[in-house]
């Protein structure tokens, strides 16, 4: 079965790193020894090894002699470090003299990924200058004639050239950036999001990292319950740190595994929270722009957009025993989604909540605890789901959910949800009086729509249900015998995971 999105494993007592800076350009020398080729990335099933978003670019350089050969490209493999500085680099790598000590270290004096660099060329001739200082005159007075030639030729026997650059009207501190684009949307949200470290009560004080978002001004934080479940269970500790690096202790108001959802509390929360706008993920359709924030392998702030791919997908995620399993029907969407931005929010173009990033589709992992990186195929909660479900948690602690009072089997694919000859624990697969029962469904009977959605298996009915309210009429068809019937029902409910 699928299994859960969880959030970047990290050692005790580790912080998630800042992104390091780009280390400045070194001079160009006259030759340089070829460079390193770039790391490759390891497959999923190999282990926890992140796979690179993109290989890097080699940069545009002149062709090398014809007596050089561009460097052999050999394979490396980089080892996994969510949440770790990245080391200092391989001490046989030569380096050029650096302007100072620390991270990040000078790079190579040629690219890791590109040939040789060939030797400087010689400065233009003179006649070069000329020809582009002619071409600057032509173009601003066309008209002058000789004089030009006059002019070209007394810079050409005075030896100097000239060089003419266009500086931009608006300066770094002067620009402003119009509402409505990804930077003025992430701008705004950001202060708002936070980066949760969950430690376990164990001696190994182990945990992991994810993302949560300002719910309300009290200091309620929404985030997943796959985020925060290793500590709640184990007797751990919770903090959340925002984008300005101030970190407050939480505490967890309530868990649905079901859904998987949780809510956490800010102790001593500042007074001055901005809870982020929450839309309507019903009104959402295929194409319209998303931004995800979050902290994918524990790099906290991280902003990637994408589109919604497609919505109403059935997703099953958990830890593979199916006691803890949650279901969606989810927000699809090709923003770039990793471990570590579980919990985030998932934004529309105008920086409102549309769905809660959850889990994520990574090649031959299923959908689960892989490291694996991002292929664009993630998974949100619709916020409308996700805002029924902390009110509850906020108001009671439990979790709520709708039932049809029936056991389906949750193996079979493809040809419905079929009703189990008996329920877990030797109790009746339609308990007695309850919804289904009254609608008069049986054992065996196979259910294949849930009002106007085709149903194909078990997971795919829970998901729809769950995006439902107890009490709400809903109709179902099914087959029994292999002749086609509908019915209409009530959904009952039940408390609590257990």
């Amino acid at each position: 079965m699928s299994t859960e999105n969880e959030g970047a494993a990290v050692p005790a007592d580790r912080s998630a790193p800042s992104a390091p800076p780009a280390p400045p350009a070194p001079p160009v020398p006259p030759a340089a020894a070829p460079g390193a080729s770039p790391a490759q990335a390891a497959e999923p099933a190999a282990g926890p090894a992140a796979e690179p978003m993109a290989e890097p670019q080699a940069p545009h350089t002149s062709p090398a002699p014809a007596a050089s050969e561009p460097a052999a490209s050999e394979p490396v493999t980089a080892a996994q470090e969510p949440l770790h500085t990245p080391p200092a680099a391989a001490a046989s790598t030569p380096a050029p003299a650096a302007a100072g000590a620390g991270w990040p270290p000078a790079p190579p004096v040629t690219p890791a990924w590109a040939s040789p660099l060939p030797p400087a060329p010689e400065a233009p001739r003179k006649r070069g200058g000329l020809v582009a200082a002619v071409l600057v005159a032509a173009l601003v007075a066309g008209g002058v004639g000789g004089g030009v030639g006059y002019w070209a030729a007394s810079e050409r026997d005075s030896g100097t050239t000239t060089s003419t650059t266009i500086s931009s009207s608006d300066s770094p501190a002067s620009f402003k950036r119009d509402p409505g684009t990804v930077a003025a949307v992430a701008a705004k949200a950001l202060p708002s999001v936070v980066t949760i470290q969950a430690k376990s009560g164990g001696v190994e004080g182990e945990g992991g990292t994810g993302t949560g978002f300002v719910y309300d001004k009290e200091g309620h934080i929404v985030t997943n319950n796959h985020v925060v479940a290793s500590a709640a269970e184990g007797g751990g500790t919770l903090s959340a740190t925002f984008s300005d690096g101030k970190s407050y202790d939480a505490e967890v108001v309530g868990r649905a595994e079901g859904y998987d959802v949780a809510v956490l509390k800010l102790k001593n929360a500042p007074s001055n929270l901005a809870p982020l706008p929450l839309g309507d993920s019903d009104k959402v359709a295929v194409g319209d722009s998303t931004i995800a924030i979050g902290a994918p392998f524990g790099l906290s702030n991280t902003v990637t957009t994408g589109i919604i791919s497609a919505k109403d997908r059935s997703v099953a995620s958990g830890d593979g025993s199916g006691g803890k399993n949650s279901y969606m029907s989810a927000l699809q969407t090709d923003a770039s989604i990793n471990p570590g931005n579980s919990g985030g929010p998932l934004l529309d173009a105008s920086g409102a909540v549309i769905g809660i990033n959850s889990a994520i589709q990574s090649a031959g992992s299923g959908f689960g605890q892989s490291q694996a990186g991002s292929i664009g195929l993630g998974f949100a909660i619709p916020v409308n789901q996700a805002k029924n479900v902390a009110e509850q948690l906020i108001k009671t602690g439990k979790p709520v959910y709708p039932v049809i009072g029936a056991t389906v089997n949750m193996q079979d694919k493809g040809e419905g949800a079929t009703i189990a000859e008996q329920g877990s624990g030797g109790t009746p697969a339609v308990a007695p009086d309850g919804p289904a029962a009254k609608a008069g469904l049986k054992p065996g009977d196979v259910i294949t729509g849930f009002d106007d959605r085709q149903i194909d298996s078990g997971p795919t009915l829970i998901s729809e249900i769950w995006t439902h309210k107890p009490g709400d009429t809903v109709k179902i068809t099914y087959e029994r015998d292999g002749k086609p019937a509908t019915v209409t029902l009530t959904l009952g409910e039940r408390t609590g995971d257990n």
